[in-house]
C-alpha cells in the first residue's frame, strides 16, 4: 500500500518506464516514526498467460469503446476523432493502436519495487544503495558479489553512525556516506530543503508554515509521491523545537480518503490525477484548511490567517541565504512550465550570464540538458552561479572522464544540498530562539512530584500566557496569542516540566542549550522584549561542521562479504532482479545487531512517550479520568495499521473523533468562561487572572473552528467551504417556504420594557433566520466562511448561541438529509452534551460581535419615557439627541414632534456610553421633565439605559437645556438570573460597590449620606480609576462611567460639595454648587491678597488665573448646559489636567465658603480638605483622555 500506492502497473515498449523513488513514513501510536525509501523499475513479464489476458482485457476495452461510439445517436467515427484531437483526421482504428496490447508486437513490462526501512530519514544514503541494487540487475555484467551479500551487510553489519559522526558503508559499486549531527546540532534531516522551497517558492512556503505552526489542516497536493514527502518533512523540520502532535500521513493511500473526514488538524499528502482539476477536488471541510498545489506552485489559505512576526525581515534573511546557492526565492517555474519552454529559458539563462566562471566547461553535461529533464532545474541554478556560458561548453570529452565528472558534480552537489540545509533550519530556528528566549520565566512548576503533576495535568495552568502576552511586542500578539494555544506549544512545555524529575526530550536540550548562549552573548535583561529583527548568528559554523564531517570518514563498516549461500539460486539473469535466498537475510551476527543495541533506550523512550501521551502512570481503571482530553485526541488518530481497515475498525475511529469533539467542546467552553470570570474565577482557585481582549478574540476564533468542525464530521455531500454555513442556508430555505403558510417567529429576550409612563420599547423578534439576515446584508463579508463566523459571534454576543443550534439541529429531517449515520450531529447523547457546554456561556457577556464588525451600519431603536405625573408628556419645543460610543457618535439628530421614539442607522457605535438629549425651550409647553432615555441596537439587542431623573427647560430645576446622561447596559431577566449564580459583574459597570445615594439638588428626599460615607466613597472613586490605568489597554471599560456614572468621581465631589450645604431657597430660588463656584471665581478675580510666601503667592495667582479662565469657559460655552452639568464638565477637565488638588484649597480659603456653609461642612474642616487632597494626587501620573461628548464646545 505504501510501496506502490497505485498497485500494480503495467507497461509496454512505448511508454514511459523511467525509475521512480519515493519515501513514506509510518507513525506509531507513540509518536515514533519510521522511514521507507522505495525505487520501482520495470521488468519484462515473462509469463505466456498473463500476456495473453492483458491482450484478451484490451479486446473487451475496445469492443464497448465501439459500442458507446456506435450508440451515441450524433456521433460518428469522424466527429469522435476530431474531438480527441481537433484538426487531425485520426480514426478510431489509430487510436486503438496507442491504446493496445499485441502480444505478437508488443512487450509487456510490470512495475516492481525494492524498499529499504530505517529508523532515521538518512534518504540520500538508501537512494544511492537501491540505485546501485538495481544497477546490479540491469548492467551486462554480473555483479561482483551475489545481492544476498550486499543486502545482509546494509541489514546487519552496517551500525547507525554515532552522534556528530559520520559513516562510509559499500554499495555494490561504490562506498556511501551518511551522517548524523552532534548532541547540540539541530536533529537529522536529510530531505533537501532546497527542493521544497524550489516546489512551492519562499513566500508560499513561509505561508503554509505559518497554517502549520497553528495547527491548521493542511492538504498536500501533487502527482509525485515524492513531491509529498520532501515538502511535508521540509515543513515538519522546520518546525525545531517543537514537533506536529496529530495525524501525519504525507502520502494517503487511496484506500485510506476516509481520513480526509477527520474534523482534527492534520497534515496529509494526496496524489493528483494527470489533468484532474482542483474544482473537482471534493473535500469534507474547507473553513480551515490550507490547500497546497505543490505541481502547480499555488496555496489556497484559510481566512484570517494571522502574519508570522517579523514576516518581512524573516523572508530578507531566508531569500538571502537561498540566493548564495543560486536558488530563485520565488520557486522555480519547471513546476508549471513546460519542458520545451524551460530549455529555452534555461539557455538565454546561460547565454546571457557574464559572470567570471570558476568551474571547468566540461562540468556540465551539455547532452542532460539538451534532453529536457528534471535536473534542468539545477543546472539552471548551478549555471548562474558558475557563470557559465553555452560557447565554452564541450560535449565532446571522452566517456569516462565525463562521468568522472557528473559524479564529482554530483557529490558537489549533494554537499551543497546539505549546507543549504543546516543554513536554512538555523534561520527558522533562530527566530523562535528569539521569540521563545524567556519562555522559562513563564513556566508554572506547581507541583512537587511527577506523580501528582501527571494526576493533576488537566486542572493545571502549565504556562502563564497572560503574563507572556503581555510582555511581547503588539506586532507579534495576533500570531503568538493563537500559538501558545496549540498542541504543540502545549507539548513543548510540558516537556520541559517533566525534565525536572527525567531525561530532557532531545528537542528542548538543543534548544535550552540555544538560548543559555543567547544569554551569554547578549547578556540581556530576561523581560526585555523588542520587535527589531536580529538575524541568525551561526550560519557559518554550522555548515562547516556539516562539511567536516562529510570530507572527513569517521568510521568505515564491514565490506558485504560472501555468506553461506545455497549455490545456483538467485541466478543471475540481466534485467530480471532475482528471488533472494530468505533463511540467509532472516538472521544476523547476534552482537551487531544495530537494532538490538538501541532497544533498551527505543523502549525507555517509548515508554515514556505512552506515560506522556495519557498524562498518568496509575491502572486504566484510573487512566481514563486524567486523561489531557486535547491531547489524546491526536494521539488518538495515529495511522492504524493497514491491514486493519474492516467497518468496524472505521466505526471506532469515526466514535473516537465524537468523543474527542465532545471533549474538546467543553475544554473550549470551560476556558472561555474562566478566562472572561477573571478574578472571580481566581478567587474560585480557577488559575488566571487577567484575559486580554486579544486573547479573547483568539478564543473565540478557535471555537468558531471547532464548530465548523463539528459540522464537517460527517457530511453526505458538500456544498460550499463551511459546513455550519450550508446547513443555515438549507434550515433558511425550508422555514422561508413555511413563513407564508403560517409565521410564527421566535420571541426572545425582552417582553415588553414597562416604565411608570407606560411608554415602552418594543419587543425585539429575534429568530436564527432573522439574525442570518442581519449577515447577509453585511456587505462587508464575501464569504461563507467569513459569513458562519459572523454569525456564531452574532449568536454568541447575543447569548443565542446554543439556542439557536438547537433549533438548526431540531429539523431532523434536514440532518439526516445532511449527514451519515457516524456523524457527531446524529450522535444524541453527544449533542446534547455539546448544547449544554454551549449553554454556559451564557454566563458571561461577550461584545465579540460588537467590536469585531466596527464598520458595519447598524439600525439603533431609541425611546424617551417623560415622568408624566409631573410634566408633559410630549413638548412643544423641538427636542434633539445625540448618541455616543466607544468608536464614535451619531451628530446631533432632531427628534420628530410629538414622538418619543425613534430608529435611526449609523456606523457601529461600540458599546454605548453617553446619551446627550436637549430642545430649544420654543412654545407654551417648553419644560420636560425627563425619566430616562433608552437605545437598543436592533442587531446585537444590546439594551442602554440613560438615566435623567431632572428637567430640561429654562427657569426651572438648574435651569438646563441639555444634559449629557450615562448609560448602563441592562441585562434581560434570564442574564440577571444567571448573574445572581455566577456573582459576575455585568462588564459595562464600573466595578461592583455598595449602591449609592445619589445626591440631587432636586428635592430633600434622599437621606443625606454622612462625612464617613462621603470619604469612603471619594476613596472607591479615585482607587476604580486606578485600577482601570492598571489593567492592560485591550480590558479597560469605559473611564466614563468611572467619572461621571452612579458612582463616579463626579458624584462622590458633589456630595462632598454638598456636605453642610445651605440650599435654603432664597428668594424661592434653588441654590446650586455652581453658584458658589461663580461667587469664588468674582471674589479671585478682584482681589490679589494672598499668603506671606512668595513662591504661595505665585501659585496660588497661577491656579487661580487657570481656574476662573476654566470656569468663564465653561459658562461661555455655546452649550444650554444647566448648573449641574457646568459642575460635571469642571471636574472632568480638572481631573484631566490634574488640577483638582490646586482648585479645591482655593476653594475652601474663599471667604464665600462662610456664606454659603455650614460649619461643620467637610469644605471647612482643614484635616478632610488635606485627606481629600492626599487621595486626588493620585490621579496626578494618569494619562485621561475624556469622550467628546463631556466637553464639547468648551474650550479652554
Amino acid at each position: 500500500m505504501l510501496c506502490m500506492p497505485k498497485g500494480l502497473s503495467f507497461r509496454t515498449q512505448i511508454d514511459n518506464r523511467d525509475l521512480q523513488f519515493h519515501s513514506f513514513i509510518i507513525t506509531r501510536e507513540d509518536g515514533s516514526r519510521t522511514y521507507g525509501f522505495v525505487l520501482t523499475f520495470y521488468e519484462e513479464v515473462t509469463s505466456k498467460q498473463i500476456c495473453t489476458a492483458m491482450q484478451t482485457l484490451y479486446q473487451m476495452h475496445n469492443a464497448e469503446q465501439y459500442s458507446s461510439v456506435y450508440a451515441s445517436s450524433s456521433c460518428s467515427m469522424d466527429s469522435l476523432a476530431s474531438s480527441i484531437d481537433e484538426g487531425d483526421a485520426t480514426s478510431l482504428a489509430k487510436i486503438q493502436q496507442y491504446n493496445s496490447y499485441d502480444i505478437s508486437r508488443d512487450t509487456l513490462y510490470v512495475s516492481k519495487c525494492i524498499c529499504l526501512i530505517t529508523p532515521l530519514p538518512f534518504m540520500q544514503a538508501c537512494k544511492k544503495f537501491l540505485i546501485q541494487l538495481y544497477k546490479a540487475v540491469t548492467s551486462q555484467q554480473p555483479p561482483p558479489l551475489p545481492l544476498e551479500s550486499y543486502i545482509h551487510n546494509i541489514l546487519y553489519e552496517v551500525p547507525l553512525p554515532p552522534l556528530g559522526r559520520s559513516l562510509k558503508f559499500y554499495g555494490v559499486y561504490e562506498p556511501i556516506v551518511c551522517q548524523r549531527p552532534g548532541p547540540s546540532e539541530l536533529p537529522l534531516s536529510d530531505y533537501p530543503l532546497r527542493e521544497a522551497f524550489e516546489l512551492l517558492g519562499l513566500e508560499n512556503l513561509v505561508q503554509v508554515f505559518t497554517c502549520v505552526l497553528l495547527e491548521m489542516q493542511i492538504l498536500l497536493y501533487s502527482q509525485d509521491y515524492q513531491r509529498l514527502m520532501t515538502v511535508a518533512e521540509g515543513i515538519t523540520t522546520l518546525l525545531f523545537p517543537f514537533q506536529w502532535q496529530h495525524v501525519y500521513v504525507p502520502i494517503l493511500p487511496a484506500s485510506l480518503l476516509h481520513f480526509l473526514d477527520a474534523p482534527v488538524p492534520y497534515l496529509m499528502g494526496l496524489q493528483s490525477k494527470e489533468g484532474t482539476d482542483r474544482s473537482k477536488l471534493e473535500l469534507p471541510q474547507e473553513a480551515n484548511l490550507c490547500f497546497v498545489d505543490i505541481d502547480n506552485h499555488f496555496i489556497e489559505l484559510p481566512e484570517e490567517l494571522p502574519q508570522f512576526p517579523n514576516k518581512l525581515e524573516f523572508i530578507q534573511e531566508i531569500s538571502e541565504v537561498l540566493l548564495q546557492f543560486g536558488i530563485p526565492p520565488e520557486g522555480n517555474l519547471h513546476c508549471s512550465e513546460s519542458a520545451t519552454k524551460l530549455k529555452n529559458l534555461v539557455l538565454n539563462d546561460l547565454v546571457n550570464d557574464k559572470k567570471n566562471g570558476n568551474i571547468p566547461s566540461n562540468t556540465i553535461n551539455m547532452y542532460e540538458l539538451l534532453k529536457g529533464n528534471e535536473t534542468i532545474a539545477r543546472l539552471q541554478a548551478l549555471a548562474k552561479r558558475t557563470g557559465v556560458t553555452v560557447e565554452k561548453m564541450t560535449i565532446t570529452a571522452p566517456v569516462a572522464e565525463k562521468e568522472r565528472d557528473v559524479k564529482l558534480q554530483c557529490e558537489e552537489e549533494e554537499l551543497r544540498d546539505y549546507k543549504l540545509n543546516v543554513q536554512l533550519r538555523e534561520v527558522f530556528a533562530n527566530r523562535f530562539t528569539q521569540m521563545f528566549a524567556d519562555y522559562e520565566s513563564f513556566v508554572i512548576q506547581a507541583a512537587q512530584d511527577m506523580e501528582s503533576w501527571l494526576t493533576n495535568r488537566e486542572q493545571m495552568q502549565n504556562f502563564d500566557k497572560a503574563s507572556f502576552l503581555s510582555d511581547q511586542p503588539e506586532p507579534y500578539l495576533p500570531f503568538l496569542s493563537h500559538f501558545i494555544e496549540t498542541q504543540m506549544f502545549a507539548t513543548f512545555i510540558d516537556n520541559k516540566i517533566m525534565s525536572q524529575w527525567e531525561e530532557k526530550d532531545a528537542f528542548l536540550r538543543v534548544f535550552d542549550s540555544r538560548i543559555e548562549k543567547i544569554r551569554l552573548y547578549n547578556v540581556r535583561a530576561p523581560a526585555l522584549r523588542t520587535s527589531i529583527y536580529q538575524k541568525c548568528s551561526t550560519l557559518k559554523e554550522a555548515a562547516q561542521s556539516i562539511e567536516q564531517r562529510l570530507m572527513k570518514i569517521d568510521h568505515t563498516a564491514i565490506y558485504p562479504h560472501l555468506l553461506d549461500m545455497k549455490i545456483g539460486q538467485g541466478k543471475y539473469e540481466q534485467g530480471f532482479f532475482p528471488k533472494l535466498q530468505s533463511d540467509v537475510l532472516a538472521t544476523g551476527p547476534t552482537n551487531n545487531n544495530r537494532w538490538a543495541s538501541r532497544s533498551a533506550t527505543t523502549q525507555r523512550r517509548k515508554d515514556r512517550l505512552r506515560q506522556h501521551s495519557e498524562h498518568i502512570g496509575l491502572d486504566n481503571d484510573l487512566r481514563e479520568k486524567y486523561m489531557q482530553e486535547a491531547r489524546s485526541l491526536g494521539k488518538n488518530l495515529r495511522q492504524p495499521k493497514l491491514s486493519d481497515l474492516s467497518p468496524a475498525v472505521i466505526a471506532q475511529t469515526n466514535w473516537k473523533f465524537v468523543e474527542g469533539l465532545l471533549k474538546e467542546c467543553r475544554m473550549k467552553t470551560k476556558r472561555m468562561l474562566v478566562e472572561k470570570m477573571g478574578h472571580e474565577a481566581v478567587e474560585l482557585g480557577h488559575g488566571e487572572a487577567n484575559i486580554t481582549g486579544l486573547e479573547e478574540n483568539t478564543l473565540i476564533a478557535s471555537l468558531c473552528d471547532l464548530l465548523e468542525r463539528i459540522w464537517s464530521h460527517g457530511l453526505q455531500v458538500k456544498q460550499g467551504k463551511s459546513a455550519l454555513w450550508s446547513h443555515l442556508l438549507q434550515y433558511q430555505e425550508r422555514e422561508e417556504k413555511q413563513e407564508h403558510m403560517a409565521e410564527s417567529p421566535v420571541v426572545l429576550g425582552l417582553e415588553r420594557r414597562k416604565s411608570d409612563t407606560g411608554i415602552t420599547l418594543p419587543t425585539l423578534r429575534v429568530s436564527l433566520t432573522h439574525d442570518m439576515r442581519h449577515i447577509q446584508n453585511m456587505s462587508e463579508i464575501k464569504t461563507d466562511v467569513g459569513r458562519a463566523r459572523a454569525w456564531i459571534r452574532l449568536s454568541l454576543e447575543k447569548k443565542l448561541l446554543s439556542q439557536h443550534l438547537k433549533q438548526l439541529l431540531s429539523n431532523q429531517a434536514l440532518a439526516k438529509k445532511l449527514y451519515k449515520r457516524y456523524a457527531f450531529l446524529r450522535c444524541e447523547e453527544e449533542r446534547e452534551q455539546f448544547l449544554y457546554h454551549l449553554l454556559s456561556l451564557n454566563a458571561v457577556d461577550y461584545f465579540c460581535f460588537t467590536s469585531v464588525f466596527t464598520t458595519i451600519m447598524i439600525p439603533y431603536r431609541t425611546v424617551i419615557i417623560p415622568i408624566k405625573k409631573l410634566s408633559n408628556a410630549i413638548t412643544t419645543s423641538n427636542p434633539w439627541i445625540c448618541v455616543s460610543g466607544e468608536l464614535g457618535d451619531t451628530g446631533v439628530m432632531q427628534i420628530p414632534k410629538n414622538l418619543l421614539e425613534m430608529t435611526f442607522e449609523c456606523q457601529n457605535l461600540g458599546k454605548l456610553t453617553t446619551v446627550q438629549i436637549g430642545h430649544d425651550n420654543s412654545g407654551l409647553l417648553a419644560k420636560w421633565l425627563v425619566d430616562c432615555v433608552m437605545v437598543r441596537s436592533e442587531i446585537t439587542g444590546h439594551t442602554y439605559k440613560f438615566p435623567c431623573g431632572r428637567w430640561l427647560g429654562k427657569g426651572v430645576d438648574d435651569g438646563s437645556l441639555e444634559r449629557i446622561l450615562i448609560g448602563e447596559l441592562i441585562t434581560s431577566v434570564s442574564d440577571e438570573d444567571l448573574g445572581k449564580q455566577c456573582r459576575t459583574p455585568p462588564q459595562q459597570k464600573s466595578p461592583t460597590t455598595a449602591r449609592r445615594l445619589s445626591i440631587t439638588s432636586l428635592t430633600g428626599k434622599n437621606t443625606k449620606p454622612n462625612a464617613g460615607q462621603i470619604q469612603e466613597g471619594i476613596g472607591e472613586a479615585v482607587n476604580n480609576i486606578v485600577k482601570h490605568f492598571h489593567k492592560p489597554e485591550k480590558e479597560r471599560g469605559s473611564l466614563t462611567i468611572l467619572l461621571c456614572g452612579e458612582n463616579g468621581l463626579v458624584a462622590a465631589l458633589e456630595q462632598v460639595f454638598h456636605h453642610g450645604f445651605k440650599s435654603a431657597r432664597i428668594f424661592h430660588k434653588n441654590v446650586f454648587i455652581w453658584d458658589f463656584i461663580e461667587k469664588a471665581v468674582a471674589y479671585f478675580e478682584t482681589t490679589d491678597q494672598f499668603g506671606d510666601n512668595e513662591e504661595d503667592v505665585l501659585l496660588q495667582r497661577s491656579s487661580c488665573k487657570t481656574f476662573c479662565r476654566y470656569v468663564n469657559a465653561i459658562s461661555t460655552a455655546p452649550r444650554n448646559i444647566g448648573k449641574d452639568g457646568k459642575f460635571q464638565i469642571l471636574v472632568c477637565l480638572g481631573t484631566r489636567d490634574h488640577f483638582l488638588p490646586q482648585w479645591i484649597p482655593l476653594l475652601a480659603e474663599c471667604p464665600a465658603i462662610t456664606r454659603m456653609y455650614e460649619e461643620n461642612a467637610l469644605l471647612r474642616d482643614r484635616m478632610t480638605v488635606n485627606s481629600l487632597l492626599r487621595v486626588l494626587q493620585t490621579l496626578q501620573d494618569f494619562n485621561i483622555i475624556l469622550e467628546g461628548s463631556l466637553i464639547k464646545g468648551v474650550d479652554v
